[in-house]
């Protein structure tokens, strides 16, 4: 690995790790929803490592569409931040849904998920799933686009590939560690006293991230 190509490794995975942090859509959705729909640790770290994959190689595709169209990056830059937009509106629109369906479940008193019939419960889990999946699909990793430029410009496409692999496992590998800290941290405190209202507080969390990148630039 030569100079430049180590130089770049290292970029790809400082920001993949610092554009995780710095994003709260990229983990508190998660930590919400495993809370919410009591979804074991195996199961969360799944859906979490999917839809990082989805997140990161829909940015990498786009990129590859722009290198091989010859677009320029101000070009590829202006699309990943249009779907930044859907995806931050699909996010708030997911949390104030999930925050009226379970606002109804808590007026009508219907039975939790626990006692809930089996396959109602099975179809709601995976169309929580695809659900975050898409709005996953949708947003951009903003950062990678440049650092992929610049190799592609020289025709070095061994090292996008590398650079893109790289930012990946910065940016799931991030994401599970952040989901699984903070649900460890939940998991020493009591909510019994708040659980009946847990589907609606998951939404607003939920609703909250997206609106904060749509008002807030976060």
């Amino acid at each position: 690995m030569n100079e430049s190509l180590s130089l770049l490794a290292v970029t790809a995975l400082t920001i993949g790790t610092i554009h995780t942090l710095a994003g709260p859509d990229h983990y508190l959705p998660f930590v919400a929803m495993s809370r919410s729909r009591n979804w074991s640790i195996v199961k969360t770290v799944n859906v979490v490592a999917l839809c990082g994959l989805g997140h990161v190689l829909s940015s990498v595709v786009i990129g590859f569409i722009g290198i091989a169209a010859g677009i320029a990056i101000s070009r590829v830059e202006h699309i990943e931040g249009i779907r930044g937009n859907i995806a931050a509106w699909l996010l708030m629109l997911f949390g104030i849904v999930y925050f009226l369906w379970g606002l109804y479940i808590f007026v009508s008193k219907k039975p939790t998920h626990r006692h809930a019939n089996e396959n109602g419960h099975s179809r709601s889990r995976q169309m929580t799933f695809w659900v975050l999946f898409t709005i996953f699909v949708f947003g951009p990793c903003e950062p990678l686009i440049p650092i992929l430029l610049y190799p592609a410009s020289q025709h070095n496409y061994m090292a996008v590939v590398i650079i893109s692999v790289l930012f990946a496992l910065a940016t799931i590998l991030t994401m599970m560690a952040i989901v699984l800290l903070l649900l460890k941290g939940m998991s020493v405190v009591q909510f019994r006293r708040v659980e009946k209202y847990q589907h609606m507080m998951a939404g607003l969390a939920v609703a909250a991230c997206g609106a904060s990148i749509i008002f807030l630039g976060l």
